[in-house]
């Protein structure tokens, strides 16, 4: 079984999403008959690369909040994320295109190494002072995840490299619906989007397992199962944030 995930590195909730689906699938009886496949979602896919700022000054801005009150914001969201055992500073950190990301983590999926990239740059955006808008940066995050460093700095300095496969990702999320992330797609018949609960993700999983099917070759909207609404991050940029 196969399940696909749309996320982006500056998404709050994709990196508490990503680690209550892990306990979710943890807690699933066939997890290691179940193929996890990352892809590409780009919240603000019109920012110009090295175009980077505040993150807690872009949403002040967005909500029309002062500096306080977002920080006030990012507080709530790091409360959720040290629910799950995250990391999470809610000082400054950096804001910017994270287009160079989605190409770098193609190369990684290539190399059999996607998932670790994606932990690392997750950590180092959220948890740690390093601006994974930084190429050098970035190059030594891939190094970490076991990727050739020469390798890793000659895709980011080709603008084109995995260019394809990211915009590949982004039109198939549009193609099935997805309109935020995160968003999981079980076996292209079931669908979940934002952080939902770890027992909502096995609950998902089970459902799947009792319906599968070979994985179409052409994208099908995914219907949803029933659950909650849960908080993630819209083509807009705006992160719901929760008022516990």
């Amino acid at each position: 079984m196969r399940v696909e995930i749309w996320s982006d590195i500056a998404c709050p909730w994709c990196y508490i999403g990503k680690a209550r689906f892990e306990k979710g699938l943890a807690d699933f009886a066939h997890r290691d008959q179940v193929e996890v496949v990352h892809r590409s979602f780009e919240l603000d896919p019109g920012r110009a690369r090295g175009d980077v700022g505040s993150v807690v000054d872009m949403l002040a801005l967005k909500y029309g909040r002062t500096r306080e009150e977002a920080l006030a914001m990012e507080e709530h969201v790091a409360g959720n994320a040290h629910a799950e055992g995250l990391g999470y500073l809610t000082g400054d950190r950096d804001h910017g295109s994270t287009f160079d990301i989605h190409r770098l983590l193609h190369l990684a999926r290539a190399r059999g190494r996607q998932n670790e990239l994606l932990d690392l740059a997750y950590r180092a955006n959220f948890a740690e002072e390093r601006s994974v808008y930084d190429p050098g940066t970035l190059a030594a995050i891939a190094v970490e995840a076991g990727l050739d460093e020469a390798e890793a700095r000659a895709v980011l300095a080709d603008g084109a490299a995995y260019a394809d496969e990211v915009r590949a990702d982004e039109r198939e999320a549009a193609e099935l619906g997805a309109t935020g992330v995160p968003f999981f797609v079980f076996d292209r018949r079931y669908g979940l989007s934002g952080g939902q609960p770890a027992e909502l993700f096995t609950q998902a999983l089970e459902q799947a397992w009792r319906d599968r099917e070979p994985v179409p070759a052409a994208p099908a909207t995914p219907a949803v199962p029933a659950g909650a609404d849960a908080p993630g991050c819209d083509t807009d940029g705006s992160c719901e944030v929760p008022r516990n």
